[in-house]
Parts: C-alpha cells; structure tokens; sequence
C-alpha cells in the first residue's frame, strides 16, 4: 500500500477542518432549530410542521449568518446576491426534506407525541444537512481557485479558463 501523499493529506485535513467549521454552526442551528420548534408547539397552536417550518426557517437565517462568516469567511464574496439566491435556493430544498420525514412520520404513521415530533425533527435535519453540506460547499460558499480574480491573484489563472479549474473548488467551473 502506497503512503498517501504531501499534497492528498493537506487536502484531506482541509476537508477535515471545513468539516468541522461546518458542524460547530450546524450543531448550534440544531440548538436554534429545535429550541424554536418546542417553543412554538408548546406557546402557539399551529401543527407540529408548521411549527417545524418556522423553526427550520430561523435556523436557516441563523446558519447562513454563521456560515457566511465563520466556516466559509475565506470563500468567494463577489456574487453575494447569487450566493444568497442560491443559499435560499439549496436550504428550500432541505427545508422540504427535513420536514417531508416529520411530515410523514406524523400525518402518515400517527407518530405524534412530543418525543416522536423531536425525533422525526432531529432525524429530518440529519439528512437534510447531507444535502446541504454538500450543495452549500460545490455552489453557494464556493473555494477560491489559486489566482483567481475574486481573490486579488493573477487573472489569466481565473476560473473561467477550464486548464485553470482545481478541483478542491468541488464544483465546475462557471
């Protein structure tokens, strides 16, 4: 078995970092998440998904601010408008997933006590965050490539020229 090399290593151990930056505003958007949905169902009389949906929502205000400004600071900042469009975008489509599992978990199979609602909740999140690390990292807070404009460096190395792509960035070039 071949030793991993220099450069495979540091890519893993950035990846690894992103990651963790990632799950410290994640694991407190959960806090957000949750502490906002109990709220809700235990002062207001809305169902159980709506209540899930307004609690997603300021969760997801939340992550952004936390993910704009401490995991992904060093990101590209030049399209702000279509970061954000598609940050809302990509977090539409976890919205419906994490409460798609809620939705159906209670109004589909009559889990309806508080502690299922919290499960369905807490699992719902789970593999809506998947697709959201995922789509968050390749289109909305995108990698600045070696020389790229947007970050000051040479610009006939931009992203654009498709021999300039590096393939950290996760997602194609524009």
């Amino acid at each position: 078995m071949r030793p991993l090399r220099p450069a495979a290593t540091s890519g893993l151990a950035a990846l690894g970092r992103e990651f963790a930056k990632f799950g410290v505003v994640g694991g407190l958007g959960i806090v957000v998440n949750l502490a906002v949905f109990n709220l809700c169902r235990t002062v207001t009389g809305l169902p159980v998904v709506r209540c899930s949906v307004v609690a997603t929502l300021v969760a997801i205000a939340f992550n952004y601010l936390g993910l704009r400004h401490f995991a992904y600071r060093d990101r590209d900042r030049s399209r702000r408008s279509r970061q954000i469009a598609l940050f809302a975008a990509f977090s539409a489509i976890g919205l419906v997933i994490e409460n798609g599992v809620l939705y159906v978990a209670t109004y589909s199979f009559g889990w309806d006590t508080p502690f299922q609602n919290n499960l369905f909740k807490f699992l719902g999140i789970g593999a809506a965050t998947l697709f959201r690390f995922w789509s968050y990292r390749a289109w909305v807070f995108r990698a600045l490539a070696p020389g790229d404009p947007a970050s000051h460096g040479d610009p006939s190395n931009s992203t654009s020229n498709p021999a300039a792509y590096h393939p950290e960035t996760t997602a194609p070039p524009p």
